[in-house]
């Protein structure tokens, strides 16, 4: 068996202790958390099965070398350094993605042009010929951290950010990343034991994450394709075997999943979105305004949504936000309802008090994520039966 290596899964901020939840119950070893990722210990079986299940990672970086550089010439000196023949041919083309945050080096386009260079070079001395640079489709894509005069070499196990999951084809404006959407359901609290309703649902993102949480289906089953198929090492049966394995803890779901949309067009790219992802038997999509709906079904509802707050759609906004309580209150009775706004003045509007209220970003926006307990009947009831028990 492979000796187990570590790795970086890279995430969100405010989802680090999350992914380490995900990495602990798929059997990582040695979890740790940092600042939007947290590294881990498995083997190369491991590797494939983290791209294929983590819901919250956006990629998977296996470390090969580290160095210290305060110049170019180190920089390239350091580069040189790896054999980069193990995992490339020279006629294979590669590209490097650069994240600098150093006062050594001022540009990550001049560290990504002089770790090529570097690279190129050794194959060309050694071999006569040089691998290209592609950016779309590359071989393999190498990823170079530096933070002071910390260098760090890592190749990039995912390819494309492990958001792009496969099944949505068809987007509204302004839509929810899939690792976003994921990791607000896993801090809702969401485990597919209750029924389910997004009432602004879009492109039915929350939806699917929800009925792949729910029926604990890989996250990434729909995906075309992973950074390692392109390896020297791939392992196309091991693969397989992780493949099989995962689809064996697929359960059942005895609930609801439910998603409204007032907009016929988001209706329609729901659904196909659903369909695409083979989730269309666990998930209905109705054309409805969520303010003219009440609670249909008995026992406890769990909402998660994304409202909109971007400035591109066209809603007066104090009136949407304190519709949004007002519906909550009077026809959601019984109901968790969580959702994320990067409007923070709007939260104002709503007439309710959250329960909690977590700190997110979606891209650049710093957001938060709320919670509102719908209670059946008053709190006040409530609390009074709870203690004349």
């Amino acid at each position: 068996m492979e000796n187990n290596y570590r790795m970086i899964a890279k995430t969100f901020f405010g989802f680090e202790e999350i992914l380490a939840e995900e990495l602990k119950k798929l059997g990582a070893q040695e979890v740790e958390q940092g600042v939007r990722m947290v590294s881990f210990k498995g083997d190369k079986g491991f590797m494939y099965k983290a791209n294929l299940s983590l819901r919250t990672a956006l990629k998977i970086l296996k470390p090969i070398y580290s160095f210290k550089a305060t110049n170019e010439q180190a920089l390239y000196k350091g580069i040189s350094g790896v054999n980069w023949s193990k995992y490339l041919n020279a006629n294979q083309t590669f590209v490097i993605d650069a994240t600098v945050h150093s006062t050594y080096f001022n540009h990550s386009e001049f560290v990504s042009q002089k770790c090529k260079d570097a690279i190129v070079d050794q194959f060309r001395e050694r071999t006569g010929q040089r691998p290209s640079i592609e950016k779309i489709h590359p071989d393999l894509r190498i990823n170079i951290h530096i933070d002071k005069d910390q260098v760090s070499v890592a190749l990039d196990t995912s390819g494309n950010s492990l958001h792009q999951r496969g099944y949505r084809l068809a987007t509204n404006i302004a839509p929810i990343n899939e690792v976003l959407a994921a990791g607000i359901l896993l801090l809702s609290g969401w485990d597919g034991q209750t029924d389910f309703l997004d009432p602004m649902c879009g492109s039915g993102t929350f939806l699917a994450e929800a009925a792949m949480i729910a029926c604990n289906i890989p996250a990434n089953i729909n995906r075309k394709e992973f950074a390692f198929e392109k390896w020297k090492d791939w392992d196309n049966d091991l693969f397989d075997q992780i493949m099989d394995s995962l689809l064996k803890k697929v359960r059942e779901f005895h609930h609801t999943i439910k998603g409204y949309d007032k907009a016929p067009s988001a209706v329609m790219k729901a659904k196909d979105n659903i369909k695409n992802a083979n989730l269309d038997e666990y998930i209905t999509i109705e054309e409805r305004n969520f303010f003219d709906t009440e609670k249909t079904l008995e026992g406890k509802l769990h909402i998660v949504f994304n409202p909109p707050y971007d400035e591109r759609l066209d809603i007066h906004m104090e009136q949407f936000y304190k519709n949004i309580g007002d519906t909550l209150k009077k026809n959601y009775p019984g109901t968790n309802a969580w959702f994320i706004t990067g409007n923070l003045e709007a939260l104002k509007f709503v007439g309710l008090k959250p329960s909690r209220k977590i700190k997110l970003f979606n891209a650049s926006i710093e957001a938060r994520l709320v919670k509102y307990e719908m209670y059946e009947g008053s709190k006040r009831t409530k609390f009074q039966i709870t203690d004349g028990r």
